[in-house]
């Protein structure tokens, strides 16, 4: 059984620059949109940008095997070889992370491939992989 589609609302302070970022850099397809929001095919999951009037609060941090990570975040867990490709295009477009492409919980049950960027209003997002899929929630 495949898992349904989720969906996931967030906040952002310039929907234009939302668009760029989600089309251009992570190079998802846009889908129903007005003035104050807009819709994107995260790959088939739908998340929908809300713009609001203010400024977002930064996330607060917790420490995770040796990286501060946003603990308000959200994003994909990718097949090994895209989520390489995703870093490899990130790194070439010259994209400022959060927290760098690299490989936590070495050797570990979670070992699993990583990285952290925001988007141009400050939400964090993850990209993660495992060599093995099924350790995804190995304990």
């Amino acid at each position: 059984m495949s898992a349904p589609p989720f969906h996931l609302a967030f906040p952002v302070t310039d929907i234009e620059a939302t668009r760029r970022f989600f089309v251009d850099t992570l190079g998802c397809r846009v889908g129903r949109s007005a003035p104050r929001w807009i819709d994107f095919d995260f790959c088939g999951h739908q998340i929908s940008a809300h713009l609001i009037d203010g400024t977002l609060a930064r996330a607060e941090t917790n420490p995770v095997d040796g990286d501060n990570v946003p603990v308000r975040h959200f994003g994909l867990i990718l097949e090994w070889s895209a989520w390489h490709a995703l870093a490899e295009r990130l790194r070439t477009r010259g994209t400022r992370f959060l927290i760098e492409p690299h490989i936590r919980f070495r050797g570990e049950v979670g070992e699993q491939a990583t990285m952290f960027l925001c988007d141009p209003s400050g939400n964090a997002l993850e990209f993660k992989s495992f060599q093995d899929p099924a350790r995804v929630f190995a304990t």
